[in-house]
């Protein structure tokens, strides 16, 4: 069994996976003084145990990282992985000023388009690989470059954002908050596979659309929508959705060939989803289906 979580901290991402094999990872975190405290309690409780622990940021934007200095200062980050760049900012934060010392430091791995590692997604004789596979960046690329270029300047680094996959039984994929323009530009050089959930980037604004022909490579079974507002969302019609926003921490549960899904929301539904697990026993509260691997 493995479990992804996707965690509502409002216009921010953080996510976890506790995998199936002897790995935890978070992808970002977005932590105030208010959540702070409960978050990495949580994040301790659910890690304990596994050998190799290991945090992707997918790009140096305050609500990728902000807190990161806490969840270093509870668990000691030594597998810091990330893009190599020289992001600057007119304003340092705590927090940034700490993602650059894990960038910079000597726990940092700088992760390109099919980049491989023991562990990662390689296995030993020692453990398994932990199932993610890195789609993004090309480094070579012209287009990536400028942005890199654009973020040691001081503007937006949005653009140079990782894709990260996890393989388990079924697919999950992150995209940062890539650009729908520049997705367009780049689309070609990277590996799109059919998937079965894709957390849209960019928090699900407009701006991070997922242009339509990769979509229909992805095909994924949902698509989950960030906590943007509102007014900023696209809400992908024709493909099932979760929306963030009203559902709170979502859970998916691995099992085999099925994810079971529970969110924070105990009024939230979806009608998509299968309920297979009526008069089972259940690991959380607020259940809302079940979907299987294709």
């Amino acid at each position: 069994m493995s479990i992804v979580k996707s965690l509502s901290v409002g216009n921010g991402d953080m996510f976890y996976i506790v995998h199936n094999t002897d790995s935890f990872t978070t992808i970002d975190c977005c932590m105030t003084d208010e959540n702070k405290e409960s978050i990495m309690d949580e994040i301790v409780k659910v890690s304990k145990g596994k050998g190799i622990q290991r945090f992707i940021s997918t790009h140096p934007d305050d609500d990728h990282f902000r807190g990161i200095e806490y969840y270093d200062e509870r668990t000691s980050i030594i597998n810091f992985y990330c893009v190599e760049n020289d992001a600057t900012k007119t304003d340092e934060t705590v927090s940034f000023k700490k993602y650059k010392e894990l960038r910079d430091g000597p726990h940092s791995y700088f992760v390109r388009k099919g980049c491989t590692r023991k562990w990662l997604n390689q296995k030993n004789d020692e453990r398994k690989g932990a199932g993610l596979h890195f789609l993004w960046p090309d480094v070579e690329n012209a287009e990536y470059q400028a942005e890199l270029e654009r973020a040691k300047a001081g503007e937006s680094p949005n653009n140079i954002s990782l894709i990260v996959q996890y393989n388990c039984e079924l697919k999950f994929l992150w995209l940062g908050d890539l650009e729908t323009e520049f997705l367009e530009q780049v689309k070609d050089e990277i590996d799109f596979e059919q998937v079965d959930v894709v957390f849209a980037p960019h928090h699900g604004r407009k701006s991070g659309k997922i242009p339509k022909d990769i979509l229909d490579v992805l095909n994924p079974q949902i698509v989950i929508i960030g906590e943007a507002k509102s007014k900023n969302l696209n809400y992908y019609s024709g493909y099932n959705t979760i929306t963030q926003n009203s559902a709170g921490d979502i859970i998916f549960e691995c099992i085999g060939k099925k994810v079971h899904i529970y969110v924070s929301n105990p009024n939230y539904s979806v009608d998509f989803l299968e309920d297979v697990l009526k008069g089972k026993e259940k690991s959380c509260e607020n259940y809302i289906g079940s979907f299987s691997k294709r």
